[in-house]
């Protein structure tokens, strides 16, 4: 599995304009359904859920990333996006510092085994100080979708 082959490309955002956590959950999620990787009729489902599983403990694992995910019967297939800030959002994060960039990942409900692969995927990435640094500096879908695809690379070899 591929980073590259989760994110829904056309649905990141290289500067969010939501400035606080339930509102970067609904931008991300909202983008996904404008870029046909969702349903629209699915949109409030995820942003309900989404924003419950946060209530249930941060998904802000500290240096400046969030990763907030959902798994849901509405899903058919697993898709992701990747979201910028550049002024940061209080995702009480464990460090308590604000979060930067945010990877919201949606998996189908009956795939467990595929959403904690993908996760675990995700977090490798992003415990890659290069990587974090460079995705906080991207500011264009290019930008952010080359980082993933050399990232990518680096894996594979």
């Amino acid at each position: 599995m591929r980073l590259s082959d989760l994110i829904h490309g056309d649905s990141v955002i290289p500067e969010l304009t939501a400035t606080d956590r339930n509102g970067v959950i609904r931008e991300l999620i909202q983008s996904l359904a404008d870029h046909g990787a969702i349903g629209d009729a699915d949109v409030e489902t995820l942003v309900r859920s989404a924003i419950a599983r946060e209530n249930q403990g941060s998904t802000g694992f500290g240096k400046g990333v969030a990763v907030p995910h959902v798994k849901h019967e509405c899903l058919t297939k697993m898709t992701a996006t990747v979201g910028r800030s550049s002024h940061g959002v209080d995702f009480a994060a464990l460090d308590r510092a604000p979060v930067y960039t945010i990877l919201m990942l949606l998996s189908p409900a009956d795939k467990p085994e595929d959403h904690l692969a993908a996760m675990e995927k995700v977090f490798r990435y992003l415990q890659r100080e290069n990587f974090r640094r460079f995705l906080r500096q991207a500011d264009s879908h290019e930008a952010i979708l080359d980082l993933v695809r050399e990232a990518d690379e680096l894996q594979d070899e």
